[in-house]
């Protein structure tokens, strides 16, 4: 028998969707700043319209949308999200333009459409049928929608740090999450940390001719080639004094979870064209835990003298390269930067500018939580299928500031799959997806209620 929530949840489908083209028609590329303030304003008039407290708090940054709604329960939740999105280019590879919506073949295409502006209808879905059904909501509910979150989120954990007992709460559902390769709904406990820089150097006022200067002139392109050579060896070790001292190995818990995920070596190789992976051929819960257990060091992009098209026989006077660190419990991004620029300075890169361009800490949720067995137990009633947990994803974001400010367990859930082109042009949710990552909310908020 169907449950009433779930009757509701597809009666109103086609008016949630409508509202959901409302908010991606909106840009707000927090990048470049288009859009921001509107769609802060947007998303704080869906949350009052929904019966919230909500109000556009500023940052040093793009500002912070925080809504309360107080039944008078017991229990609090915190749902996070966020408000901007990445910049749509490359325009040309878009079926469809990026801020004009659009569904088709079962999906809806737009930025935004799964990072985060479908999750965040999710939730608001999710409330409006608990509301219609039961004719309140079931426990006490708080958001923090962001709108730097494709840009670090540099302001955020201060932020929840400066607002900690205005945001108390006793659980937090996350931004994204939805199903991995085969279907089966994926929840992840953990998010790596980042570190990210750009390494830049300048050897001379100008570039020259590389006849004339090439066997006398410092060349900034070589300069930078011989700097980023020190910091990782050909067995992917990284060279950095001290980098590794504060890592946690994962627990036996950790491997008990990563044994029973389905390997995706297969469908790595196929997405992405790759024929091997780093450190050898590794599969199953081996390559799971070099992926989301081990620390990186990620040559981002390098820049430097002439790359256009035909030859250009120039001598470059700068170079520069953005580095990203992936760290993992209990790494910070303020003992990289330490430890990084000490390391340059000791193998006589002193000339190599180092400047900080973001970074988060890693964070993660006890695999044991009830609230983790929770968000499991309902996501295979929705799903029909079984769940698979994830200890930690690769990617980052500001979970740790929730974790260690509000001391909340955090678990996330979501419409997306492997290939919503998350970032890239054709950007997309299926509408499948869509009807039960709103009915997984529904059913975990209620039953977290009642707990």
């Amino acid at each position: 028998m169907t449950h009433p929530i779930d009757t509701y949840i597809e009666a109103n489908m086609t008016a949630t969707l409508a509202e959901l083209t409302t908010l991606c028609a909106q840009p707000s590329i927090s990048a470049t700043g288009e859009g921001i303030t509107e769609c802060a304003e947007l998303v704080a008039r869906m949350l009052q319209t929904r019966g919230f407290d909500a109000s556009i708090e500023p940052t040093p940054g793009h500002p912070v949308v925080v809504a309360n709604l107080d039944v008078g329960s017991d229990k609090t939740i915190i749902l996070y999200n966020h408000y901007d999105v990445q910049p749509a280019e490359p325009l040309a590879l878009w079926d469809s333009p990026a801020f004009e919506p659009t569904i088709r073949d079962g999906a809806f295409y737009a930025r935004g459409a799964i990072d985060d502006k479908g999750n965040l209808m999710a939730r608001f879905a999710a409330l409006d049928a608990l509301k219609a059904v039961d004719g309140t909501y079931p426990c006490n509910i708080k958001f923090v929608v962001e709108g730097e979150e494709e840009i670090g989120s540099v302001n955020l954990p201060p932020f929840i740090r400066d607002n900690a007992d205005r945001l108390a709460a006793d659980a937090c559902i996350w931004e994204f999450g939805g199903v991995n390769h085969e279907d089966n709904p994926r929840t992840y406990l953990g998010l790596r940390g980042i570190c990210y820089v750009e390494l830049s150097v300048r050897t001379a006022d100008v570039d020259a001719h590389s006849g004339r200067g090439g066997s006398i002139f410092p060349n900034a392109a070589w300069r930078l080639v011989w700097a980023l050579n020190t910091l990782k060896d050909a067995d992917e070790r990284i060279l950095i004094p001290g980098f590794y001292d504060n890592v946690i190995p994962a627990s036996d818990v950790d491997w008990d979870l990563m044994h029973k995920l389905p390997d995706p070596a297969d469908t790595y190789k196929e997405l992405y064209g790759v024929k091997e992976f780093l450190k050898g051929d590794k599969r199953g819960a081996a390559l799971i835990h070099q992926e989301v257990f081990e620390p990186t060091c990620t040559i981002c992009g390098l820049t430097s003298g002439y790359q256009g098209p035909g030859s250009k026989t120039v001598l470059p006077a700068v170079a520069s390269a953005k580095v990203d660190f992936r760290l993992v419990p209990n790494q910070t991004p303020a003992e990289i930067l330490e430890k990084l620029r000490a390391h340059l300075d000791a193998n006589g890169f002193e000339d190599i500018e180092m400047t900080f361009m973001g970074g988060e800490a890693p964070g993660r949720t006890d695999p044991q939580h009830p609230f983790v067995q929770m968000t499991i137990d309902t996501a295979r009633e929705v799903y029909q299928r079984e769940p698979v947990v994830d200890p930690m994803a690769g990617g980052s974001g500001p979970n740790h500031a929730f974790l260690e400010y509000l001391n909340v367990p955090v678990v996330t859930m979501g419409a997306s799959y492997p290939g919503s082109n998350v970032h890239a042009p054709n950007e997309h949710m299926r509408l499948d997806l869509f009807d039960l990552a709103i009915k997984h909310t529904a059913h975990l908020i209620k039953r977290f209620a009642s707990s």
